[in-house]
């Protein structure tokens, strides 16, 4: 069975985000059973977990012989397996793959700029000097994303890929009390395809301290 791992316990902004979130729900939309390896405080730097994720993150993929970490990686691997995440069309499932690698390159890396900037830097001189510059460039990206969601249900039309999976977890994790004007449209559309499509019991496991 694939094991995957998690974090038995995060601080409370975190409940919800930590990127195990991405594989259990892949799993979940693929139909595909599983069981998680919940880490202890300190687990993730112990050697035998060092073997298997360099970087000591979550989370990490285990079936017989395969080990994979990345959180796109591993949602990759399970949607080859499911066409309700990687469509079986060839020009749809690349597209699929496309929306994964923008939302991991075009658009996680600037929402989490920011995200730190709040959550451990707010009082730092320099971090109040910055703050501005980096919500500009996150509205820039996030009006770009949303011009291009326009009024399709989801990123590539009428259904439901991995590329909406990995956006919205992406969206997620947007920093505490940033709310850019001209992005409500895409909060209002990650929350209705969290809301109807991520099963339940994986945020509330996910969630919980």
């Amino acid at each position: 069975m694939i094991t995957i791992s998690a974090f038995k316990w995060v601080p409370e902004f975190a409940q919800g985000q930590v990127r195990d979130l991405r594989a259990r729900w892949a799993l979940e939309e693929a139909g595909l059973p599983y069981k998680s390896r919940l880490l202890e405080l300190g687990d993730q730097d112990k050697p035998d977990y060092r073997a298997l994720q360099p970087f000591g993150q979550v989370p990490i993929l285990e079936e017989n012989d395969l080990v994979l970490f990345e959180s796109g990686a591993i949602v990759l691997h399970v949607g080859e397996r499911s066409a309700a995440l990687l469509p079986k069309d060839a020009s749809a499932r690349a597209r699929a793959m496309q929306w994964l690698v923008a939302a991991l390159n075009s658009i996680e890396p600037f929402v989490m700029n920011v995200a730190l900037i709040d959550l451990f830097y707010a009082n730092e001189e320099w971090a109040k000097l910055r703050r501005p510059g980096a919500v500009e460039f996150v509205q820039k990206r996030l009006s770009a994303l949303s011009k291009s969601l326009g009024d399709k249900p989801y990123l590539d039309g009428d259904r439901f890929t991995a590329g909406d999976l990995m956006m919205t977890t992406v969206l997620l994790a947007g920093a505490p009390g940033f709310e850019p004007g001209n992005v409500g449209r895409i909060r209002g559309a990650q929350r209705t395809i969290r809301r109807k499509l991520a099963p339940a019991r994986v945020i509330a496991t996910a969630a919980a301290p």
